[in-house]
């Protein structure tokens, strides 16, 4: 979606010979033409912190719709104003939809300026990307109960009823493409963002976290958050506790290659939050919405491994945290291995962070012992505490593989 956007003000700019900037209704950054290096006067205060903090100013937005931005139904010209850091003058195109402004296309003034035929055609092209921005709005705005529903049902006919409700408001085009499911936990934010806010959103919602494994729904422990946004309190730690919510993202792709802006955008919503510690993970892309439980499985498995394992995140992707695809699928609740019980005491932290560094390095003791920045001895020495405590043997290969497994295990 956010490529529809940028090709069509590619193409305003073409029209009008000059670079064009798209703005949502609250003056958030959409797209942007390209602009002149050599031309020195192409770009202004106001213009240059649009596109690199992506929005404006509650001061400047202020100024500018003061012109009556917000109700014109045409081209507005406002003059320069170098006092406010605009210093270039500026035409505005409202991006409108059934007489409602959704947005704006901004354009820096020139003499002599654009023609009133330019203006026109640009003009056209802006309904354009308003039919664009009303239909992610009318997305992210009414499907949150329908998105909530599919990723808290139990499988079977109640699963394929809420999917068959979300693809009916969804349209055959947009239920049928190329989609990707994002995670965000914990989510403590008092509000849900925006779907207008992120390019490509096709639907939101906030899901509570419950005592089972997180993301097959119901019957793994998801349930309705019967507050739709926020509900009760995620831990500020960040842990998978019953109560805490997370939200849960369906985006539209371009291509299943083009993750980067998916990438961007989780990383933003990891920052709005509320919580320390937010994590967010991506779901293998996937065309139509049969296997949406599996790809929520996959987003959920990968924010709580990025939290578990801090080199994987805080934005992890299914396909690259390795062995947690296993770990993940585990019951929460599941009791600890015997053998590594006392291990993980706390008042074995040390020990236990000992073998998990030892065994990431293959059982290969200098690296493990510059890695933890001790003497080797130090290094045989709590290997054999280690042994002691678990009565595992570190040169056994499968016993190698369960201390392994339990101490990536734990993490979760």
């Amino acid at each position: 979606m956010k490529g529809d956007y940028q090709d069509l003000v590619d193409e305003i700019s073409a029209l009008l010979a000059v670079p064009a900037t798209l703005e949502n209704r609250d003056f958030g950054l959409i797209a942007f033409g390209a602009h002149d290096s050599d031309d020195d006067t192409a770009m202004d205060p106001v213009r240059t912190r649009s596109i690199l903090t992506r929005k404006s100013t509650p001061a400047v937005r202020a100024w500018f719709e003061g012109f009556g931005i917000a109700r014109a139904t045409g081209p507005v010209r406002i003059p320069a104003a170098p006092d406010a850091g605009v210093n270039r003058g500026r035409i505005c195109l409202p991006v409108r939809h059934r007489g409602i402004v959704l947005g704006y296309v901004w354009l820096l003034d020139a003499t002599p300026g654009p023609t009133e035929a330019q203006l026109a055609a640009a003009m056209e092209v802006t309904a354009k990307i308003g039919t664009l921005l009303a239909d992610e709005e009318r997305a992210g705005a009414d499907l949150s109960r329908e998105l909530r529903a599919v990723l808290t049902a139990e499988r079977g006919w109640q699963y394929d009823m809420a999917v068959a409700a979300l693809r009916t408001a969804l349209g055959d085009a947009g239920a049928d493409g190329l989609h990707t499911v994002v995670c965000v936990s914990p989510w403590a934010a008092a509000d849900a963002p925006s779907a207008r806010s992120l390019p490509g959103t096709a639907a939101l919602c906030t899901v509570r976290w419950g005592t089972g494994s997180p993301g097959d729904g119901a019957a793994s422990g998801t349930e309705v958050d019967a507050a739709a946004v926020g509900g009760p309190k995620a831990a500020p730690d960040g842990g998978d506790v019953p109560g805490a919510s997370a939200l849960a993202v369906l985006v539209r792709l371009r291509s299943a290659d083009a993750l980067s802006p998916v990438r961007t955008s989780a990383d933003r919503l990891r920052a709005d939050a509320g919580a320390a510690g937010a994590t967010a993970g991506l779901a293998t892309p996937r065309r139509g919405l049969a296997d949406l439980n599996t790809a929520w499985l996959e987003a959920t498995s990968a924010a709580r491994a990025a939290r578990a394992q801090p080199g994987l995140g805080p934005v992890a992707q299914w396909s690259e945290i390795g062995p947690f695809r296993m770990l993940t699928a585990l019951p929460a609740d599941r009791p600890q291995d015997p053998a590594v019980r006392k291990l993980l005491d706390r008042s074995h932290t040390e020990l236990a962070r000992t073998a998990e560094v030892f065994l990431d390095h293959s059982g290969q003791a200098g690296r493990t012992a510059a890695a933890l920045g001790i003497h080797r001895q130090t290094l045989y020495y709590r290997l054999s505490r280690v042994e002691q405590l678990t009565g595992l043997d570190l040169a056994d290969g499968e016993d190698r593989l369960l201390l392994h497994m339990a101490l990536k295990s734990a993490r979760l």
